[in-house]
């Protein structure tokens, strides 16, 4: 059910974006086997540098960032066919950077308050990403805007409801 861009064979990419504790994994992985492309997950790809600055409760910069978010567009630009990527893309300027592996790009915010974001991070064993971190994303995290592909949801919904939600924007 991928959806065929313009160059090539690269069908639709999702990239399932939001803060720590949001849920980008567990719905990416629904989402991929709902489409039945690749999931590719994103934390898998930070440096141990980036891994140890977060264990320690430092925030990443833009640099920090960068090569990250580069290999990661990388993964999206030699895809063949859809697939689902997860992925925190709190700027609009990642999201760019993402959306320059070509093809349709398209991004499900999973947005939601802090005090159940706080919760749902609190509540996750062995994560390198700490509680202390949340707010420094909430901070640097720039909503999808209208010219962006994309569709914004709440994290209080189901995981079911989510992405069927995310589907229903694909077909619209």
């Amino acid at each position: 059910m991928t959806t065929q861009a313009q160059d090539g064979n690269k069908g639709t990419a999702w990239v399932v974006m939001g803060v720590s504790g949001c849920g980008k994994t567990s719905i990416g992985e629904r989402l991929a086997a709902a489409l039945g492309v690749p999931f590719i997950e994103g934390d898998a790809f930070h440096s141990q540098a980036n891994i140890a600055k977060m264990t320690a409760g430092i925030a990443l910069t833009d640099d920090d960032r960068r090569d990250w978010l580069l290999t990661l567009r990388d993964k999206l630009a030699t895809r063949e066919g859809g697939a689902v990527l997860s992925c925190s893309s709190l700027k609009r300027a990642y999201r760019d950077l993402l959306r320059s592996a070509g093809g349709d790009v398209r991004f499900a915010h999973l947005a939601g308050e802090r005090g159940l974001l706080l919760e749902r991070v609190s509540n996750r064993p062995g994560h390198y990403m700490p509680p202390s971190l949340l707010d420094s994303q909430l901070d640097t995290l720039e909503p999808l805007q209208p010219d962006e592909a994309g569709i914004t949801l709440d994290i209080r919904d189901t995981q079911e409801q989510l992405v069927a939600q995310i589907l229903a924007s694909a077909r619209s």
